[in-house]
Formats: C-alpha cells, sequence, structure tokens
C-alpha cells in the first residue's frame, strides 16, 4: 500500500463553498495576500489556503465567488481528478503557471481536511504516524544595501534562532564574516532556479564558491548550474546542494542537475496530494532527506505545512517558522523551536486552526 492509498479512498461530500481573503504588510514591505477555501459539506467545514503571489488574482478570485462545480459525492482522489480537469482562475490569467499548483494545493488541502473530519479522524491516525516536534529556520533576506541587522536584530530576542539566508553577489566580505561568527546559519539560498520573478538573483560562480567554502555545513538551495563555470565552482560541494523551486514532482527530483541528498518538499508546488505524497515516499525509499518550506501563508495553511514537516520530516531545516519570526524585530513569546504541532483530533490543520 502506498502513503497515498488510506487517502485516495476516503469518501467526501461537498455540499458547497466560500472564500474568504486575508492580507497583511510582511516585513519586506509588500502586502501579502492568500484566499482560504472553506469547503463545506455534511455539517463539516475543510480549509485550505490558496498562497498565489499575485494580488490581482486573489481578488479576482475573490469578486467572482465560489463558481466552480465542486458539490457532490467522490472519493477523495476523484474529487483530486475532477479538479485537474477545472480552470480553477476562469477569466484570468496567472502571471506564473505555478501558480495554478498553488491554487490547486488551496483547493486540495481543504479537501482533505474536510474529509478527514466527515470520516471522523486526522492525517496522523489516518496514516498511523505520530507528529514529532518540528525544527525549524528562519528565512530572511540581508536588506538593501546588505547587512547583518536582519539577523542581528532577531538574534537579540531570541539567540538560539537558526537561519535560512537569501545570499546575493553584492555581499560584502565583512557581511560574510559576521554571519560566521554568529554560528546560526543552516542554509543559503542562492535563488538562482527561479526565472521572470521578482526574487531572481544573477548568477555569480566565484560567489557560490566564497559562500560554499564560509559556511562548510550549510545546505545550499537552488544555485544556477546552467554554466560550466558555476558547475565546477561547486562541484567539491555538490553533496550540500538542494532545491527547492524546480521541484514539483518526483521526476523533477531526478532530473535535477544534482541529484540532492535532500530536497525541499514544498506542498503548495506539488499541487496535488498524490504528488506530494509520492515524493514523501520517494524520499523514505531512497534515503533521501526532506524539508518543508512556507509560502507566506498568513492563514490554516502555516498550520498544514506545520503539520505535514511533523509526520514527515521534523529533523531537518524546514522554512516553516511560526507567523512573527518573518518580523524584523520578533515580539518575545513566540513558540522556540522543535515546535509543538498539536494536531486538531479531527481533520487535516493544528489545534490552534
Amino acid at each position: 500500500m502506498s502513503l497515498y492509498d488510506p487517502i485516495a479512498s476516503l469518501p467526501l461530500r461537498i455540499d458547497d463553498y466560500a472564500l474568504e481573503g486575508l492580507a497583511r504588510t510582511v516585513s519586506s514591505g509588500f502586502e501579502r495576500k492568500s484566499t482560504i477555501v472553506v469547503l463545506r459539506g455534511q455539517g463539516e467545514e475543510g480549509r485550505g489556503e490558496d498562497v498565489t503571489y499575485e494580488p490581482e488574482a486573489h481578488d479576482a478570485q475573490q469578486a467572482q465567488g465560489p463558481t466552480l462545480p465542486l458539490q457532490g459525492e467522490w472519493t477523495f482522489d476523484e474529487f483530486s481528478e475532477h479538479l485537474a480537469t477545472l480552470d480553477t482562475f476562469p477569466g484570468f490569467e496567472p502571471q506564473q503557471p505555478v501558480y495554478r499548483t498553488y491554487r490547486r494545493w488551496g483547493f486540495e488541502s481543504a479537501a482533505l481536511d474536510l474529509a478527514l473530519r466527515q470520516a471522523r479522524t486526522s492525517l496522523h491516525e489516518l496514516l498511523g504516524r505520530t507528529p514529532e516536534p518540528v525544527t525549524f529556520v528562519v528565512s530572511s533576506r540581508m536588506g538593501d544595501p546588505p547587512t547583518i541587522a536582519p539577523v542581528q536584530r532577531r538574534l537579540a530576542v531570541y539567540p538560539d534562532l537558526r537561519f535560512k539566508l537569501d545570499a546575493t553577489p553584492d555581499w560584502p566580505d565583512a557581511l560574510i564574516e559576521q554571519l560566521q561568527a554568529t554560528n546560526a546559519v543552516d542554509s543559503i539560498d542562492f535563488k538562482g532556479a527561479y526565472k521572470g520573478t521578482i526574487v531572481d538573483t544573477p548568477t555569480d560562480p566565484d560567489f557560490y564558491r566564497r559562500i560554499a567554502q564560509a559556511f562548510p555545513d550549510a545546505w545550499l538551495e537552488d544555485p544556477d548550474l546552467e554554466t560550466e563555470e558555476a558547475r565546477a565552482a561547486l562541484a567539491p560541494y555538490q553533496d550540500r546542494i538542494t532545491w527547492d523551486a524546480p521541484i514539483h514532482s518526483v521526476q523533477d527530483i531526478l532530473d535535477a542537475p544534482v541529484l540532492p541528498r535532500t530536497v525541499n518538499l514544498k506542498p503548495s508546488r506539488f499541487g496535488s496530494v498524490k504528488a506530494l505524497f509520492e515524493g514523501y515516499e520517494f524520499c523514505e525509499q531512497r534515503g533521501m532527506g526532506a524539508y518543508g518550506g512556507g509560502q507566506y501563508e498568513l492563514g490554516v495553511g502555516r498550520g498544514q505545512v506545520q503539520l505535514l514537516a511533523a509526520l514527515f520530516h521534523p529533523n531537518a531545516p524546514n522554512d516553516i517558522a511560526p507567523g512573527g519570526y518573518d518580523a524584523l524585530d520578533p515580539e518575545p513569546g513566540l513558540p522556540s523551536s522543535p515546535l509543538e504541532v498539536d494536531p486538531a483530533p479531527l481533520g487535516f490543520r493544528r489545534a490552534i486552526d
């Protein structure tokens, strides 16, 4: 039996659904919008979160309302296959094709939550797995111009924090030395696999080499290895290369320029529960490590990715810190790492959600 089989056969009834908009200005200065998908049936509600990074896409969806034909009685897998046939962006073309998988995950995670609640069970009970406390890191860019301040100010409040940092070629040597002194860097994200986005980062083989040498224990995520110079720069360190942005399926892991020892399995990138669970199963069968990543979730979606991490990769540099750590000066009293997830007794969500 595969990991997905118990989920595939879950009965699911959907009577109607609703959309709830969320918005918040985040520390990097942009207004983050997301949409909570609320599927309803048999007196229960299932909730998921569409994390598309395009405010206009959320505005259009919420203005149009719940127009998709989702009502009916299904197995979970039948619903997933039906969802795959629908245009979830009717009358609107998203800027990035990957946003279609983000939106699909919003509906599929809500459907999973609803099916489990209707079955009077939870995800961990259905799978026979025990959630474990989740190790997390805090993701941050270093400002413009880049300085140590984003790390220092957070460490001033939480001295045991660990970080995943977006590295850019304009990092001065002094900053690299300051970061080394913190001994708090678990991962470096080169953002080299992003194309046509606001976070695209220039390819710089010399910078790749400097960073790999400066942080000998850090994972090196998403370098751009299209050039011979870049491949040569990281060849001695390829056992620390990981992937995030290109990974939407098991086949993408196999097709990666370097087969990783660990990989970022970000649920919204996979889109469907089936594809995501195939990724978990692949990693477990291969003895390949995995970790999770968030997408600036504003609602139930954050707890859902934390719960998945608790079930499949708790002891990893999971980029799913609780809300509040994205602030440059986080308030005291936030949950510390490792995070106690505390799943709800029913459904696919944390008890606090």
